[in-house]
């Protein structure tokens, strides 16, 4: 199983754009909570500080970072955003998650 995460070219065009607005330095942090109604959940914040054993994704003008606990449970993912009659929102397409929610917010492994 590979534990590179992705991120799709609407992904990061999207993060490109909410990153457009904020100072300089400025990225999108994706971490993995407990909660959620699965047991699991994401979650996005903007931050101007990385760790060093944060994993760094860069693509065009985006910039994204998670940590490595969170990567562990996202091994393998891609980083997608939708924007469809329901929303939009970015969705992580998780192969270690075994069950998600049905907003997608929330997983299960």
């Amino acid at each position: 199983m590979t534990t590179q995460v992705t991120m799709t070219e609407r992904a990061a065009r999207r993060v490109g754009q909410i990153l457009s607005n904020e100072p300089a330095g400025a990225m999108l942090r994706i971490s993995v909570e407990g909660g959620g109604c699965s047991g699991f959940q994401y979650k996005f914040i903007l931050d101007h500080a990385k760790t060093d054993d944060d994993l760094l994704l860069t693509r065009d003008a985006a910039t994204v970072v998670i940590d490595s606990l969170s990567v562990q449970l996202m091994a393998g993912a891609e980083i997608d955003f939708v924007d469809d009659l329901i929303g939009a929102a970015f969705k992580i397409n998780n192969p270690v998650a075994s069950a998600s929610c049905g907003c997608g917010t929330s997983f299960a492994v």
